[in-house]
This record gives structure tokens, C-alpha cells and sequence, in this order.
């Protein structure tokens, strides 16, 4: 699918796009999502700058990634998409940054795309969107806003989680609420490790970015913009990190409750094999078959032995307690 905008009163208007059908020449940029091999034809021609395919795209090493090849400057980046239907996953997405305009390839739909056109079509007035180098920096302060929401969301996630962990009652951390929970601490550390990935290639992007633009150093507000979004990258890269760490800390306190509710069980268990084994060997004695036993013609041999098991097993069961071993 070929999407184009045209830069109107200093914000952006959706425009009909068609391969084969000639661009205004107020077009500045052109998102092509999942594009046929005739839409990547046309826009070849349209800006004088090729579009990678798509295992071009997904290729990780950095000259793959940031390069300069004709008329376009190429940049990728990896976007965390589909988090709303809870399977979020990154997908890589390449800005190519020409004279003409900025043209942007995708196989999927990041959020970020979305709320930047929605808020630059509304805008009036937006001087920063009558080139196609504002185009982008617009593009990356809302993909870095995005970014920043989900770590917030995360962080709010995580604090709720170590509510929760933290005032149970340890002898039910094997149950299946802790099974549950578990898989919570991993999905919240899935979804950090997709935003810190993600932000490492919007840093790698922005670095790119600050060095020139089109073959010229950018303008003062375009340089103070790089800077304000390299800062907040950094910022939410530290911030990734600190989640991490404390998610790292609460899996830990999570093993090591199932661990110690187990042991607590393994514990019962043995002390209970201990308390019944006096009785046992009482039951055992007076079990045999031999003809001189005192104790088998006595009118209270009987309530004799009862006592005497009740008192062997409670014995041990005092002095456990008295430990404080149960």
C-alpha cells in the first residue's frame, strides 16, 4: 500500500496515491506499507533512491542499517508493534531521508505511525513539517514518545507485580496464582527487552542523523531537536536498564519463595515421619509372635501400649516445636 502526505499549512494532508499516477509536488512523504514490487518502482522513480527489500531490512549489522546510496540517506530502525493484542514483537522499519521527500517502508503497523499522522495531519501552522527532514524528526519524536509510554507501563506493571509477589504468604508460593505470576515477570521482561533493543537502534539512528543531513550539516533548531531526542533516548535507555534489574530481582525473590514453600513441605513431611516412627516401632514390638511377652496376658497391656505410642509421638512433636523447626 502506498500512503502519501502533502504538506499543507504547515502540517501534513493525506493525499491520493497511486502507482503509476504522478505525485503532487507538494508530496513530502511517502509510506509504503507492504509494498508490491510496482508501488517500489514508482517511488524509485518519484524520489531517485531504491527501497530495500525486506530481508534487506531485517539484516542487523550496522552498514546495513545506515547507509548512503544515491539520492537517500537510509536509516533503520526496529519499532515494537502489536502490543495492544498482547504478542508485541519488533519489526523493522526503514526511513530513507531524500531532497524530494521522506519515504518510510514497513511490513507491519507501529503505533507511533499512527498518532504521528494522526496529530501532523491536525497540526496548523507546524513549520517543522514543510521539509521532509522535520517530517522525520516528527516521525522519531513520536516513535520515541512511544517508546517511552510502554517503558512507563512496564514500570507501573513491575511495581504492581512486586506488590503482589511480596504480601502473600510464602507457604503459597508453589500454587498456581505463583505459576501465574511467573509468567507475568516474563512477558514484563520480554516486552523491557524489546523497548531497550528497539531504543539501542533509535540511538544508533539519531547519532547517524546528528552527523548530516542530505550531505550538509543540519540547521541549529534541527541540531538542538537531534539533542533533546539523543538525550531522552539515553534517559530511557538507563531507565530499560533499571527495570531490568528489577525484574532480574523479582524472578530471583519469586524462585527463591517456590523454593522455600517447597522446602517448608519437605520439611512437614520428614518431621511427620519422625513423630510417627515412635509409634511404629511400639506397634512393631508388640506385634510379634512370641509366647513369653508379659505384656500379652496383662489385663491393661492393651491401654498400656496406646499410652505409650500417644506419648512417643507426641514427645518428639514437643521438642520440634520447642526448636522451632515446625
Amino acid at each position: 500500500m502506498l500512503i502519501a502526505y502533502a504538506s499543507r499549512t504547515g502540517g501534513l494532508e493525506r493525499i491520493a496515491a497511486a502507482a503509476g499516477a504522478e505525485l503532487p509536488p507538494e508530496t513530502i512523504w511517502i509510506d509504503l506499507f507492504e509494498p508490491t514490487p510496482e508501488e517500489d518502482r514508482f517511488v524509485e522513480a518519484s524520489v531517485g533512491a531504491s527501497v530495500p527489500t525486506r530481508e534487506e531490512m531485517v539484516e542487523i549489522e550496522p552498514s546495513s542499517r545506515l547507509y548512503v546510496e544515491g539520492a537517500g540517506r537510509y536509516m533503520t530502525a526496529s519499532l515494537i508493534c502489536s502490543l495492544e493484542k498482547g504478542d508485541p514483537y519488533l519489526s523493522a522499519v526503514t526511513f530513507i531521508l531524500t531532497p524530494r521527500a521522506l519515504v518510510t517502508v514497513r511490513y507491519d503497523t507501529p503505533k507511533s505511525f499512527e498518532l504521528f499522522s494522526s496529530r501532523a495531519c491536525k497540526a496548523q501552522g507546524a513549520a517543522i513539517y514543510e521539509t521532509p527532514e522535520g517530517v522525520l524528526i516528527g516521525l522519531f519524536d513520536a516513535v520515541v514518545d512511544r517508546v517511552a509510554d510502554i517503558l512507563e507501563f512496564v514500570g507501573s506493571e513491575v511495581d504492581q507485580l512486586s506488590r503482589t509477589i511480596f504480601r502473600r504468604v510464602g507457604a503459597q508460593a508453589y500454587r498456581k496464582p505463583y505459576y501465574d505470576l511467573l509468567k507475568e515477570i516474563g512477558r514484563k521482561g520480554d516486552l523491557n527487552s524489546k523497548s531497550r533493543e528497539s531504543l539501542v537502534t533509535l540511538q544508533r539512528v539519531l547519532l547517524y542523523l546528528a552527523a548530516e543531513i542530505n550531505g550538509a550539516k543540519p540547521t541549529k533548531e534541527t541540531q538542538r531537536q537531534l539533542k533533546a531526542m539523543q538525550r531522552d533516548v539515553s534517559a530511557l535507555t538507563e531507565h530499560a536498564t533499571f527495570l531490568n534489574d528489577k525484574i532480574t530481582f523479582l524472578l530471583d525473590a519469586m524462585l527463591g519463595m517456590v523454593s522455600l514453600a517447597q522446602n517448608d513441605i519437605v520439611k512437614l513431611f520428614s518431621v511427620m515421619a519422625v513423630v510417627f516412627l515412635p509409634p511404629t516401632l511400639v506397634g512393631t514390638v508388640y506385634g510379634m509372635n512370641f509366647e513369653q511377652m508379659p505384656e500379652l496376658k496383662w489385663i491393661f497391656g492393651y491401654p498400656f501400649a496406646l499410652v505409650l505410642m500417644l506419648i512417643s509421638a507426641v514427645v518428639p512433636y514437643l521438642f520440634f516445636k520447642w526448636r522451632r523447626w515446625l
